[in-house]
């Protein structure tokens, strides 16, 4: 039994990796990059949703609009004012001013707000689901229908509107989508900010669940979110998902049955062995490229 309560742990923090995930399998799906600031959107989704509780005391679902909205606007200027202009550069270029616009947003929010944790002022008082002598908190339940509800819609906005379908013909063809009169600027911002708000609403959830808030709290959650996506197939929004909830029962099934010290370690070792052995993911596939 003390496995089944594991694997739903692993669930709840692995559906979280997975809306981070899939932010960043959509940017590097369109545009080839590792969008390494991913993590710090997450953070700000955290402190968007904490001023917004702290200042307006407003419901929790008005909250979680603002912050969507808020890391959507942020998304689309990070992209437009340090992206943009490095769209024909070398990617190591466009690598290493996401690793700047990390460094700068976790910076400012050292100045602004301190290095100290604040607590997050949103707390689900119910007592948790009991089945039999497994306990399921109300924020576990509520995190899985909440993350695989915004899959699905995603999934969807993807496959069958028009906006989605013209990002899938960018994500093939960048040139040739021009050619078809897409506007490539455009669908790569909406991209963007799809993205940041999905990293704004893990951000959210993840507060909800470990309610301790610092500029530093997306540093890791952000970097395993990343190696669910490699996990799973960076670039595929299944593989997000499956790359998510893998890397959320391995960690705590690692805690529950090694070490907490090691949890880490593993998971990065798991990265080693994906580049290793299939370094496409697990839904991925090689691809041939001529020369």
């Amino acid at each position: 039994m003390t496995f089944l309560q594991q694997l739903i742990n692993g669930l709840h923090v692995g559906s979280i990796y997975a809306l981070i995930a899939l932010g960043y399998t959509m940017v590097y799906g369109i545009i080839k990059l590792i969008n390494f600031a991913h993590g710090d959107i997450m953070m700000l989704g955290a402190f968007t949703a904490f001023m917004t509780l702290t200042t307006f005391q407003l419901p929790i679902g008005v909250v979680l609009l603002i912050t969507i909205i808020f890391c959507a606007i942020a998304g689309m200027l990070i992209e437009r004012i340090a992206y943009k202009p490095l769209r024909n550069a070398p990617r190591i270029s466009a690598l290493i001013t996401a690793i700047g616009v990390s460094f700068a947003l976790e910076n400012l929010f050292l100045i602004l707000f301190g290095a100290s944790s604040k607590p997050f002022p949103y707390h689900i008082n119910l007592p948790p689901l009991s089945i039999g002598p497994l306990q399921i908190t109300w924020i576990t339940i509520i995190t899985l229908l909440l993350s695989v509800g915004i899959m699905l819609m995603l999934d969807f906005f993807i496959k069958k509107t028009k906006i989605g379908k013209a990002m899938r013909a960018v994500s093939e063809d960048e040139d040739a989508a021009q050619l078809m009169g897409i506007n490539t600027s455009t669908t790569i911002s909406i991209t963007f900010a799809i993205g940041s708000a999905l990293g704004g609403v893990g951000g959210v959830l993840y507060s909800i669940a470990y309610p301790q808030i610092q500029p530093y709290m997306g540093v890791m959650p952000g970097l395993k979110a990343f190696i669910a996506a490699v996990l799973g197939g960076i670039g595929i929004m299944p593989g997000a998902m499956l790359g998510g909830f893998l890397m959320g029962i391995i960690e705590s099934l690692t805690k529950g049955y090694i070490s907490t010290l090691w949890s880490d370690a593993i998971v990065f070792g798991i990265l080693i062995l994906v580049l290793l052995i299939k370094p496409t993911g697990i839904l991925g596939k090689n691809i041939r490229e001529k020369v």
